[in-house]
């Protein structure tokens, strides 16, 4: 792998992009430093810890949002507006036209919307949230805002900003993906998980040495450790595992030249829902929490789902992990369209090996799509509830979500992927 490195760093393109995408990430992870002016960060990081649905945003923004930075909304506006719009284009013709038909300036007017859209969501968001958090108080009394930023108009200037700050990170997401290595918007949100990865085992490691006194021992820090190992070998090797279905393609005569007569494969993701169904039924299950801390934290409505849906309940873990395997086939269903692959194997002249085209091959390719997502599914939910059935077991706070840490094998197998690719071009060997 070092071999590897040395033989990138020689190629100049490739050193470029390296460089370019390196401090990219780092002017993100500086301005995620800066602060929004009228907001108590202090007051913030307290009040902010009654509603669950934050801690989501927190960990895709690398803890910019506890911060209450101009980056506290981060890319998770953009990654909102993607998944509306694709659900869009199923659900509105003109849009679904637009994308199959359209070709590039279809994608591109597509693209567009999507970043209008980004910005007016990163406002609302924003706005929403902070009014939300505004409405409760510390034990002092102290409230979010400042007295300064109390009102409408001070609410409405901060929303502006940390939309500008979403803008920002969305071009920065978009050059790197143009001009350096990966995908940029990937990127940012790896560099977010990371940055609380590290901060999470180092706080655990400076415990472990007395500095902080967090109540971590040497066995649970061990604890974490493998964990955190064992969790990204798994998840690296069930990320790259596929379902290749054969595919067999007649030869045909075309004047004077013949085509088809080849083997190939169709390669199905074991995991192809990806982290989606994650997310859905982290932000569902947090949201009931949300509304309710709104109204109070005297309610007995309160009261009732802080004791039997907090994270570490056994109800919690059941209903989150149901709504997992629920999203998952949500998601694929909108995602894979075995009769659309049907027909276009059949008009290239293919068929899979014993199974007849046309409505055996959708019921087939239907057939094994369910089976896939079912695995996806399990595997999902499992690995959602490790975090919570380890602290069940031994205190072991992990400072990673299930989400996070399938996010980051993702995107760093991925990129690693473009490396080697770049690599192959150029006659080096590569990682694998």
């Amino acid at each position: 792998m070092w071999e590897t490195l040395r033989n990138a760093w020689k190629v100049p393109e490739l050193r470029r992009k390296l460089l370019y995408t390196f401090m990219m990430l780092v002017i993100y992870r500086l301005v995620s430093v800066v602060p929004v002016p009228g907001i108590n960060a202090a007051v913030v990081k307290e009040v902010s810890q009654r509603f669950d649905m934050l801690g989501l945003v927190n960990m895709m923004t690398g803890n910019a949002f506890s911060q209450m930075t101009i980056m506290a909304m981060g890319i998770t506006p953009y990654i909102n507006a993607s998944i509306i719009m694709q659900l869009l284009t199923i659900a509105i013709p003109a849009l679904e036209r637009l994308q199959k038909e359209g070709g590039e300036e279809g994608k591109a007017k597509i693209n567009r919307i999507t970043r209008y859209a980004t910005i007016v969501l990163a406002a609302l968001q924003a706005i929403g949230i902070l009014a939300g958090l505004n409405t409760a108080t510390t034990e002092s009394g102290a409230r979010v805002l400042m007295e300064s930023y109390n009102n409408f108009w001070g609410l409405l200037s901060i929303g502006v900003i940390m939309a500008g700050g979403t803008a920002l990170a969305m071009w920065i997401g978009e050059r790197v993906t143009a001009n350096g290595i990966g995908n940029g918007i990937s990127l940012l949100i790896f560099a977010g998980i990371i940055s609380n990865l590290f901060n999470g085992i180092l706080t655990a490691f400076t415990d472990v040495l007395g500095i902080t006194q967090y109540g971590t021992t040497v066995v649970n820090f061990l604890i974490l450790i493998i964990t955190a190992l064992v969790i990204i070998t798994v998840v690296t090797f069930v990320d790259m595992g596929e379902r290749r279905i054969p595919v067999q393609y007649a030869k045909r005569v075309v004047g004077r030249k013949m085509y088809g007569g080849q083997s190939t494969h169709i390669p199905l993701k074991v995991v192809s829902v990806g982290v989606l169904p994650l997310i859905f039924a982290y932000s569902f299950m947090a949201f009931p929490g949300t509304i309710i801390s709104m109204f109070g934290t005297n309610s007995g409505a309160y009261t009732w789902w802080n004791k039997f849906m907090h994270p570490h309940a056994p109800l919690y873990l059941i209903v989150t992990a149901l709504l997992i395997v629920a999203f998952s086939y949500f998601y694929s269903s909108i995602s894979f369209n075995p009769q659309d692959i049907a027909k276009n194997i059949q008009q290239q002249g293919g068929n899979i090996p014993g199974i007849r085209s046309g409505k055996n091959t959708v019921e087939f390719l239907a057939r094994t799509t369910k089976r896939l997502t079912l695995f996806a599914a399990l595997f999902l939910a499992l690995l959602a509830t490790i975090p919570s059935l380890l602290y069940i077991w031994q205190s072991v706070q992990i400072p990673f979500a299930a989400s996070s840490m399938l996010i980051a094998v993702s995107v760093a197998l991925e990129t690693v992927r473009q490396i080697e690719a770049n690599l192959v071009m150029r006659n080096y060997k590569g990682f694998l």
